[in-house]
C-alpha cells in the first residue's frame, strides 16, 4: 500500500450541507481523487504479486508482468504529477494578497 493513504480515511470530513456542490449529478472532485488513488494503489499490489509470481515460476508469461509494471508505474506518475499540480495550485492561491 502506498505510505499515507490509510490516513486520507480518517480525515474529518464536512458535513453534507456544507460541502461544495459540483456539477448536477457528478462526483466530487475529492471522491474522484481518492478512488484513483485506490485504482493506483491496486495496480501496484498487482504488479508486484505478478512480478512475484513470475519470480517463483507461477506465471509463464512475461509479457503479462511487464504490462503489468508498466501500468502501474504510468499510473503512479500520473498520480505524482496530478500532486505536484494540485500543490502548486494550492501554493499560488496561499501567494494571493487578501
Amino acid at each position: 500500500m502506498i505510505y499515507g493513504i490509510d490516513k486520507l480515511k480518517s480525515l474529518p470530513q464536512l458535513p453534507k450541507e456544507a460541502q461544495p456542490q459540483g456539477s448536477v449529478g457528478g462526483a466530487s472532485f475529492g471522491d474522484t481523487l481518492s478512488q484513483f488513488i485506490g485504482d493506483v494503489n491496486k495496480m501496484q499490489l498487482s504488479a508486484a504479486d505478478k512480478t512475484a509470481k513470475f519470480a517463483t515460476g507461477e506465471v509463464q508469461d512475461l509479457h503479462e508482468v511487464m504490462a503489468a509494471v508498466e501500468e502501474a508505474s504510468l499510473s503512479m506518475t500520473l498520480l505524482l504529477e496530478i500532486r505536484k499540480k494540485a500543490l502548486e495550485g494550492y501554493q499560488e492561491l496561499m501567494r494571493t494578497p487578501v
